[in-house]
């Protein structure tokens, strides 16, 4: 009588022996439970396979190496004494990351027969051609996508604006406080100057969304020429009346709305 071990190494070499390609079997017995985990980790199995690793002690188990970098794990089904499990695994090298999983469906492993013969039609017909197909799909994202998008640095300011959004709605800024070279771009996006107040005010006409809009290409505009936007909340800091809140033209300027 053939001992488990010496069952489950013939079955991986012949199975490997009968797959299509040229595969060779890794048999490995493992003299406790850690040893199991460095080849389960890889386990490409959302299934009953991933089950049965994370569940039971396995003394041993096999790995076949396939043609393209296809591995399948090899181990015995627990309480099913004629029976083995077969199941891809992920593809190894450092140059593989989560991400390149990314929209790759989830495989399966599956149940087999002890006999090489039937796993191995089995195997051909029912893991190989999805396996196949994810692992390439896997494989091409690890070489055209093999870091992710790295976000360019702010360009350096110089120069800071700082607008306040006061306490009664009104969003604006000292007219001193203003960089000389940022006074243009406040007016070209609707922002008026009040001389009673000293102060550069955004009207609240323009609505919530409107006044977002143009304080977006303000930012973009103003960073591009070297100077920072700050955006803070303040109380308001004069009791002098605000002037209507709607919008009218610059005699000396035009606006982009």
């Amino acid at each position: 009588m053939t001992s488990p071990h010496t069952d489950l190494s013939a079955f991986a070499a012949g199975l490997a022996a009968r797959l299509p390609g040229t595969w060779t079997s890794e048999y490995q017995h493992h003299a406790q439970y850690a040893d199991q985990l460095p080849r389960t980790v890889n386990l490409w199995d959302n299934g009953h396979v991933d089950y049965i690793v994370s569940q039971y002690v396995l003394t041993h188990d096999a790995v076949l190496h396939g043609p393209s970098n296809q591995r399948l794990y090899v181990a015995d089904r627990p309480r099913y004494p004629h029976q083995f499990v077969v199941a891809p695994l992920t593809p190894a090298g450092t140059h593989i990351k989560p991400r390149h999983f990314a929209g790759v469906a989830e495989l399966n492993g599956i149940t087999v027969p002890k006999d090489p013969a039937r796993a191995a039609a089995q195997v051909a017909r029912r893991v190989l051609p999805r396996y196949e197909q994810a692992l390439q799909t896997v494989l091409d994202n690890a070489v055209h996508q093999p870091e992710p998008p790295h976000r360019p640095a702010p360009p350096q300011v110089d120069q800071v604006l700082t607008l306040a959004l006061y306490g009664d709605g009104a969003l604006g800024a000292p007219y001193e406080s203003v960089p000389v070279d940022a006074r243009m771009t406040l007016y070209a996006h609707g922002f008026q100057y009040h001389p009673h107040q000293a102060v550069f005010l955004l009207p609240t006409a323009y609505g919530d969304n409107g006044r977002a809009l143009r304080v977006h290409s303000v930012v973009q505009q103003l960073t591009a020429k070297g100077i920072g936007v700050n955006l803070r909340y303040s109380a308001p800091t004069t009791n002098a009346a605000l002037p209507p809140a709607s919008p009218k033209a610059t005699p000396s300027t035009s606006r982009t709305r």
